[in-house]
């Protein structure tokens, strides 16, 4: 079984999010995908440490702070990740251009409507929308398609969060 820890930021400036359109690397199973920024925890790294080191690798942007939204487990058949997901408004430096996609400004509103992302992104930016506490999400696929989800230990009607 392969477990994964890694932590993922959305970046807020002027009613938008910092988006990447992962669109550069081979053999990315997020090709094609919009995500927030983040990436996977170094050997005695905490997430805070991780997350601000990923952003600056890939945007070039200094976090000033960040927030722990949440913690997110994936599973899909012998795969499971738990991913420590943040939100962030404070930043200096100017972007850079990303060797995993292009970073692009998006209206929050447009985000969940109108990228292209994995439907259980969709759940957890609602979350972050609805200013949510601290939550626990998992969310279980199969062959890439969201199966079920369960939020604080409750199972999810998961149409009500992807229509």
């Amino acid at each position: 079984m392969e477990t994964e820890l890694t932590t993922l930021c959305y970046i807020e400036k002027d009613h938008q999010y910092l988006m990447m359109h992962r669109t550069k690397k081979k053999n990315d199973p997020n090709h094609d995908l919009w995500l927030g920024l983040g990436g996977h925890m170094e050997i005695g790294e905490s997430p805070e440490e991780c997350v601000v080191r990923e952003i600056k690798e890939e945007s070039g942007l200094d976090l000033l702070s960040c927030h722990l939204r949440g913690v997110i487990t994936f599973s899909e058949g012998d795969w499971h990740e738990y991913m420590f997901l943040f939100t962030a408004d404070k930043f200096t430096g100017d972007m850079i251009e990303s060797d995993e996609g292009e970073l692009m400004w998006v209206d929050k509103e447009k985000v969940v409507r109108e990228l292209s992302m994995w439907e259980g992104d969709k759940i957890f930016l609602k979350l972050i929308a609805e200013a949510s506490p601290f939550f626990s999400l998992k969310l279980h696929y199969e062959n890439r398609r969201l199966q079920y989800a369960v939020l604080n230990g409750e199972q999810l009607n998961i149409s009500e969060y992807l229509n």
